[in-house]
């Protein structure tokens, strides 16, 4: 991905950020804002991981711009939650709204984590990624026990 890209990307999802909770018009299009963010993010973040446990060779500038759009993304995919999504949200437990503040800090805690993994990235440091490859694939995982219905 060339720093054009990125930067383009970037200015793209800036732009869903600050208006997003007033955009949708229909439940389902907060739906699809959700999934698209999580796609994206997990596309980026899946491919370090993949280069941290050995299934793709290691190219430090692929690694430190998919971890840089995997984190600004991560931010995004919360803007399309809310308790009307409730009826139409299909892979979510009602946990979620139960314990609404468990979900925040999960997802906090997520950001923090893919920060983390930006960081170690742009190091280009093979064995700081797979520490901080581990750390979001953790945050994930927790997330997704809790509030993810198989």
């Amino acid at each position: 991905m060339t720093k054009f890209s990125a930067v383009l990307l970037a200015a793209i999802g800036a732009s869903f950020v600050v208006p997003a909770s007033a955009q949708f018009a229909k439940p389902e299009d907060a739906i699809k804002y959700r999934k698209n963010a999580l796609f994206v993010m997990q596309q980026n973040f899946g491919r370090v991981a993949a280069m941290a446990g050995g299934k793709a060779p290691f190219d430090a500038k692929v690694a430190a711009d998919s971890a840089a759009v995997a984190e600004f993304v991560s931010n995004l995919p919360w803007k399309g939650m809310g308790q009307v999504l409730t009826k139409v949200t299909l892979k979510a437990k009602p946990e979620i709204w139960a314990k609404k503040t468990k979900f925040d800090d999960e997802a906090r805690k997520m950001q923090a984590e893919m920060a983390k993994l930006s960081v170690a990235a742009k190091s280009g440091n093979i064995d700081s990624i797979k520490v901080a490859v581990n750390a979001v694939g953790g945050t994930c995982k927790s997330c997704h026990d809790d509030f993810r219905a198989k």
